[in-house]
Order: C-alpha cells, then sequence, then structure tokens
C-alpha cells in the first residue's frame, strides 16, 4: 500500500489501517507521532501506535498485574528501575492499586482491616509513579490504564461506603443510584484510577447464592433501568467519544445467567434456554449497550448449554458485539480464562485457553494475565493469528484513547484529599440509607417509637453495634452503628443493650472457613439479653447476616451460598426468648439475603428491612424506628418462606405456581412490597386511548394521593400482562416505576411511555415482534397489590 493510501485511511479514522500493522517501522517512517496527538481522530491514533508496536508490546497491553505489583515496588512504593527489568515491553494494565497485593504476606491479610490497604495518599503516589514510568521510561510511552472495584462504594480506604446494591435498588430511585454513581466516580478518578468494575446487573432468582446483595434483584426492567441511571451516573450520559472529567468507565457484570446458578452454587452452570435468556437474562445488557456508552462487559464465570461465557463466540460475539453492536472492551472475570482449562476442561491447557477466550472476544485477562503471557510464543510459532492480537490490542489502546490517559494519566492529591469521603459524600450515603429502608411489617402501629412516650429500649443482638458494610467494602472514614444512631438522634431516650448473641467465631471477611457461634455460649448470651430486656419497655432487636453469611464463595475453600435461607445460629432462639416477654418487639434486619424468616416475621410486631445500609446507615436506621424519617423502599426482590419455593420470581408463566401439599404456595412478601407510616391511594391506570398501533407506545397515567397524617414516599408501579399471543407471557412484567413524595392530602399524577420495544416478545420463530392482541395495564403499590385495565394492541 502506498504511504499516501496509508496516511489517507488514518486520517479518515478508519479501523482498517489496523491492516498496516504488518510492519511498524513502515508507519514510524510515515510521520510524526501521531497517536500523541489529542486533536486526531481516535482511529487513527490507534492505528498509528499499533504500527509502531512489537507483538510482545502488542500482548502485554492485554496482560494484568496483580500480584506481580511486587516485581515494580520496593515496600509500597513504585520503583522504575525494577518495572523495567520485570515488564521491558511495558504493562497494559493493573489491578487494585489500593491494595497491597504483591507486598509480602498480604495476600492473606484480613479484608476487614486496613492491613490490606493502601492509604489515599500512597495510592496517589503508586498510580503517579507508574505512570510517569510508563509514559517516560518505555518505548512508546503507553499509559497503563489501572481499574478498581465500586460496587456501591469506591473499595479503597476513607472512601465513601453507601448501602449495597440490593439496597439501592430497593429505593426504586433512579436519580438516587445516578448521584450515588456521580460520587463515587469522582472519589475514584481522583486517585487516577479511569476503570471500575462495576455495576453488577444480573437478575437473581436464588436466595441460596451468597453474591445476591450485589444485585439489584429479579426484575429485568428494574436492573435495567437501574443499570442505565448507575452507568449514567459513573461514566456520563448517552453516547461519546471521549470520557468526560472526573469519570470513569464502567463494566456490565456478569454475562451472563449468574444470578441463577444450578443449586445455588456461585459458577455453577446456568440451565437456561436462549429464550429465557432473551426474555430475562439480556435485556439488562441490552438496554445499557444501547443507551450508554458503557467502557468494559464481563463474562460470567458460568457455562451455559456447555459453553463457558469466557469462551462463547455465540454469547460475546454473535450477541453482544453484532447484535448489540457493544464496542467496549470485554474483561474477564478473575481467573475467567484460565479457568477454561484448569475447572471447565474445555481447554488443553492455558495457550488454548488463551486462544479460546480471544476468539470469544475476550480483551483483557484480569488479574494476572496468566493464560495470555502464552500469546507471543503461540503466534511466533503460528499457533494463534496475530490478528486475534491486534483486535484485543485495538480495543484496549482505544479505551486509553477515549479515557484521556494519553494525556493525563495521572491521579490528584490534592482534589482525593477534598472529596473523599467529605460532607457531600456523607449526606447522600445517608440520603441513600434512608431510602433504602423498606418496612415489611408493622402490626398494631408498633413503628413509630415516640421519643417522649417510649420508656426504656432494650436494644439487642448481633448487629446492634456493628456497621455491617457487606461485600466489596473498604474502611470509609467514619461509619454510624444502630445504637450509635439510636444515642444520637434520641439522646433523651434510655438505651440498655445486650449482645444476645454472636453469628459466627469472627469478623474477618476474607477468612475462608467459616464457624458458627458456640451455642452453649449463645445461649448464655440470650439469658443475660432477656434480663436486660425485661427492665425495658419496648425491644429492639438487630439480626442477620454477616459479611461471613452472605458473600461471594470464590473458590471451594472460600464458600459463600447456603442450603438453609433462614437467619442461622441462635438468632430465632433469641427472638423466642424476647417474644415470650409480651413488649413490643422490632426486628432490625441486616442482611444480604432477602429475610426468608418466617419465625421471626411471626414473633414480631415490626420489622425494618435494613439490608447492609452503608456507613451512614445506624443514623438512618434510628430515624426510621422514631419516625422522623418515613420509610418507602420497596423488595426489589420476591421473598420465599422456604428454600422449597426456590425459584421463586413474580414475573413467573401462567403454568407455575399451582400449588404444594401441606404449605402455602404464597411468598413471604411480594416483588415490589413496602409499607409506610402513611396511606396511600392509587387510581386505577388511565390509557391515553384503548387500542394502539404495534409501533405506536402506550401512554397511561394513575394518580396517587397520601391519604394519611404525614409525608411520606410510595412506589407507584405499572406492570403488562400479555395473553392471546403466539408464545407463553409471564403473568405480569414490570414496565414503569416512579417513587414520588408526597404531603398528607397531597395528589399527584404520574405518567408512564410503555415503548414498542418493551412489549415486544421473542415468537415461535425467536423472532423479536411486538405482536397484535390485549393487554392489561396494572398500577399499584406492589405486584400483589394492583388495579388493572385492558388495552389492545392492533
Amino acid at each position: 500500500m502506498k504511504r499516501r493510501e496509508a496516511l489517507r485511511l488514518m486520517a479518515s479514522g478508519s479501523l482498517s489501517a489496523l491492516a498496516l500493522a504488518q510492519s511498524p517501522l513502515a508507519f514510524a517512517q510515515a510521520g510524526a507521532a501521531r497517536y500523541k496527538d489529542a486533536s486526531a481522530p481516535l482511529a487513527a491514533r490507534v492505528a498509528d501506535l499499533m504500527a509502531r508496536m512489537t507483538l510482545e508490546e502488542k500482548v502485554e497491553q492485554l496482560r494484568t498485574a496483580w500480584a506481580a505489583k511486587g516485581d515494580m515496588i520496593d515496600g509500597l512504593a513504585f520503583d522504575p528501575t525494577k518495572a523495567s527489568a520485570a515488564f521491558p515491553d511495558g504493562i497494559g494494565h493493573v489491578t487494585r492499586p489500593s491494595d497491597k497485593r504483591g507486598v509480602p504476606g498480604i495476600s492473606g491479610a484480613a479484608g476487614g482491616t486496613a492491613a490490606r490497604w493502601r492509604t489515599p495518599k500512597e495510592t496517589v503516589e503508586f498510580i503517579n509513579a507508574l505512570q510517569r514510568w510508563a509514559t517516560k521510561d518505555t518505548t512508546l510511552g503507553i499509559p497503563v490504564l489501572v481499574h478498581e472495584e465500586s460496587l456501591h462504594g469506591y473499595m479503597a480506604t476513607e472512601a465513601t461506603m453507601f448501602p449495597q446494591a440490593i439496597a439501592l435498588a430497593g429505593s426504586f430511585d433512579s436519580d438516587l443510584m445516578r448521584r450515588v454513581q456521580s460520587v463515587i466516580a469522582r472519589e475514584v478518578r481522583a486517585r487516577g484510577v479511569s476503570f471500575v468494575l462495576s455495576p453488577v446487573v444480573d437478575i437473581v432468582r436464588d436466595p441460596r447464592w451468597g453474591r445476591i446483595e450485589e444485585t439489584w434483584g429479579e426484575d429485568p426492567y428494574l436492573v435495567g433501568e437501574m443499570g442505565v441511571a448507575a452507568v449514567e451516573g459513573l461514566q456520563g450520559p448517552g453516547k461519546f467519544e471521549k470520557l468526560p472529567e472526573g469519570k470513569v468507565f464502567a463494566t456490565l457484570k456478569h454475562m451472563t445467567g449468574h444470578g441463577q446458578p444450578e443449586a445455588g452454587n456461585n459458577i455453577s452452570p446456568a440451565q437456561l434456554s436462549e429464550r429465557e435468556l432473551r426474555e430475562n437474562f439480556f435485556p439488562p445488557f441490552r438496554e445499557i449497550v444501547a443507551r450508554t456508552s458503557v467502557g468494559g462487559v464481563m463474562p460470567s464465570y458460568n457455562e451455559i448449554d456447555g459453553m463457558p461465557s469466557h469462551a462463547s463466540t455465540w454469547l460475546l460475539g454473535s450477541v453482544l458485539r453484532g447484535e448489540w453492536g457493544f464496542d467496549g472492551i470485554i474483561a474477564s472475570d478473575y481467573g475467567g480464562v484460565h479457568e477454561l482449562a484448569t475447572l471447565h476442561k474445555v481447554a488443553t491447557d492455558l495457550e488454548d485457553a488463551a486462544r479460546q477466550a480471544l476468539e470469544a472476544g475476550v480483551d483483557s485477562e484480569l488479574p494476572e494475565g496468566m493464560a495470555f503471557a502464552t500469546l507471543t510464543d503461540a503466534v511466533r510459532a503460528g499457533r494463534i493469528p496475530q490478528s486475534l492480537i491486534d483486535t484485543a490490542c485495538a480495543r484496549m489502546l482505544t479505551l486509553k484513547f477515549r479515557a484521556g490517559l494519553f494525556e493525563n494519566p495521572y491521579g490528584d492529591w490534592d482534589l482525593t484529599r477534598r472529596i473523599t469521603g467529605n460532607a457531600e459524600a456523607r449526606a447522600l450515603a445517608l440520603e441513600a440509607a434512608r431510602k433504602g429502608l423498606c418496612l415489611l411489617t408493622n402490626r398494631n402501629d408498633t413503628l413509630p417509637l415516640d421519643r417522649k412516650a417510649v420508656g426504656r429500649v432494650a436494644v439487642i443482638g448481633p448487629n446492634h453495634a456493628i456497621a455491617r458494610l457487606g461485600g466489596y467494602s473498604s474502611i470509609p472514614k467514619q461509619t454510624v452503628s444502630l445504637i450509635e444512631g439510636l444515642r444520637q438522634i434520641a439522646p433523651g431516650v434510655d438505651f440498655v443493650t445486650a449482645q444476645g448473641v454472636f453469628i459466627t467465631t469472627s469478623e474477618d471477611r476474607s477468612q475462608d472457613i467459616i464457624t458458627l457461634a458456640d451455642r452453649e455460649e449463645n445461649l448464655r448470651l440470650i439469658a443475660e439479653a432477656v434480663e436486660v430486656a425485661r427492665a425495658a419497655d419496648t425491644i429492639i432487636v438487630a439480626i442477620g447476616d454477616t459479611e461471613q453469611t452472605s458473600r461471594e464463595g470464590f473458590a471451594a475453600n472460600h464458600l459463600g451460598d447456603r442450603t438453609d435461607i433462614d437467619i442461622v445460629g441462635e438468632q430465632n432462639a433469641l427472638v423466642d426468648a424476647l417474644a415470650e416477654l409480651g413488649k413490643p418487639l422490632i426486628v432490625a434486619a441486616y442482611n444480604g439475603r432477602p429475610p426468608s424468616w418466617p419465625n421471626v416475621v411471626e414473633k414480631a410486631d415490626a420489622v425494618l428491612e435494613c439490608w447492609y445500609p452503608g456507613q451512614e446507615g445506624g443514623t438512618a436506621v434510628a430515624e426510621a424506628l422514631f419516625g422522623i424519617v418515613n420509610p418507602g423502599a420497596k423488595m426489589p426482590v420476591t421473598v420465599v418462606r422456604n428454600e422449597g419455593q426456590i425459584p421463586y420470581f413474580y414475573n413467573h408463566k401462567p403454568s407455575a405456581r399451582r400449588g404444594y401439599l401441606f404449605d402455602d404456595k404464597g411468598p413471604m412478601f411480594a416483588f415490589g412490597h413496602g409499607l409506610s407510616y402513611t396511606s396511600f391511594a392509587i387510581s386505577e391506570p388511565r390509557p391515553a386511548k384503548r387500542s394502539f398501533r404495534r409501533d405506536e407506545p402506550i401512554e397511561v397515567s394513575a394518580t396517587v394521593r397520601n391519604t394519611g397524617s404525614r409525608e411520606g414516599d410510595e412506589v407507584v408501579q405499572l406492570y403488562i400482562t400479555r395473553t392471546d399471543v403466539s408464545v407463553t407471557r409471564p403473568v405480569l412484567e414490570l414496565k414503569g416505576f416512579e417513587r414520588v413524595t408526597l404531603a398528607p392530602n397531597e395528589e399527584r399524577r404520574v405518567r408512564f411511555l410503555i415503548e414498542p420495544r418493551h412489549l415486544a416478545i421473542w415468537n415461535r420463530d425467536m423472532a423479536e415482534v411486538n405482536e397484535p392482541g390485549p393487554v392489561k395495564l396494572s398500577v399499584g403499590s406492589s405486584s400483589a397489590s394492583l388495579k388493572s385495565v385492558d388495552v389492545e394492541i392492533a
């Protein structure tokens, strides 16, 4: 190809210029390093840089260093001399610069202590030294991509820890989600990180699975809307080429089927048909890809129909990149590539695993690049085509250019110090905690408590004096436990406390083997708690999970899934003993799993679902118990009575839920359930008309009025039911929601627009169409409390 033609292709921005990478020297002689010109077209910058790179340099762009950080540091400080010796061809990607992985002995450091983490200043210093070396001391000066975790806050010391994901979903407030993620983004980016492994957009259908807390629930529409809001908060709204200032690229996790694993066991096969995938598991991913410029997607560990996601050319190629047009990077889950050989046994060795992953479209192997380390020799020997390397490398470089790393890859310590965990972030964490609280039961209006008339209050239980943050958390600047919050907001109340029981023998969330607390010791503590409560007028018992009893089971020796979904240990015995006193008994439920606690629900006068409410949770829960705030969240999952009902989800098919011998077929709490200290009246849905074309959106409204005596929040939920179509459809499908705050007697009209794409079904030929037929529109306060009207799609 002529030099003039090469330059024309580069100037046009065509990625076909990658074909010119056969001879790096030829491109290097074509002119100045255009990849360093921020004003040049993105594709031209990528093509110019690719043409200058050796095979070894390209392969390094696909690899990552985590434990290998130890080869580039002296103590905790980055050492450029060591880095140059260990990484002569540069390094493309570094895992979690905020943690001390790579320092001797740190891999086993307690997950709940500061021993695992660099300080914020040390993190910025490490990243800045790393980037100075990469941009100034390597041949081509390619900056390093660094990533962190940010599920419900930047997982690094002093960063703001918001409520766990499932609590944020329960808020049914997409604007809140957007604002929370914006704060997370700015705290992450200030330290020099431009890529995060968040959000989780798996739908979940099995509470035995320990990662249920990381999700936004069971409904594809709710998860999709929350997902769009989260990505907009992290990255900025809409489609764009250049990442805005103070933002980070997001990663959608985990594609897909992760939330309904066989037997509820993490990474187990997902026994799902293509129809099930397209109707329920794909939609959140597809919606986010369509409406945002999301930077990354992470395949799931599991297999579907015999094919692990990390090797699925159909899933990652035909669907994600083909049908949906995703153009970001695909980053493996930790170990997901080498597990093609070591776990799934579909690859003969690491090289074969690397080849299969690359062919499927995986661009970056996390966390270490063990399999991708074989690529240079494999290409040299002709066993793997270099085109696979070039394609993945181009995507990685494109992300770096889009992130602005070639212009400014550095963190800002002064900015980090000003914004990390500041008053604004803390206020938002408190707002999020308040909006995530869900009042499940409230017999005889036991709640709210009256600060002037409540008398002595016994605050008891294993979670009354600890701030439960949940998985993927670090050490924030401050936390507030329940008892601290109660004493803060009700200083005149006489609070007395007792441990009640311990749940496990340790609070070290990184511990592999988990042991329940000693039964005999717990029975002694229960007796002590009863004596404390006997002298009180009201009892608040804070029970549930710990970060050990509900967590990610990431290895055979580090389990997190359960067969029994009831409350563990002697907590039921504690509730029984306290209930026998005949005093008002209020349960504050701190948990990552939904509260399938039949005995607790039966014995308690009120149950407040707190989830893991984040660093400010103690204040928010105390405010809710005393009526300073009015709970308004809803359940983003169906709460089953026992594990025999699993999988149970509200949007089931008509032939499901026939019933059982000797048990109730209904759930303990329906999807969308949540009470208030006031009352609301929601009208029947009012469609704009009764007949709609197939290409026409359905406009519908409803009025909601506060019929009680105090201000409160209601979540108005819109569902549809489709019948008389070519394939079976769910009995209900959520298609709209809006959280509104109303004063007493205030009324508001809520409007919804159901787009044709949200009415489409996958017909018998697996074509996506909006078929004619009746549609039932239902509006209400939960999936179990609805008013309906019928319309027609002509």
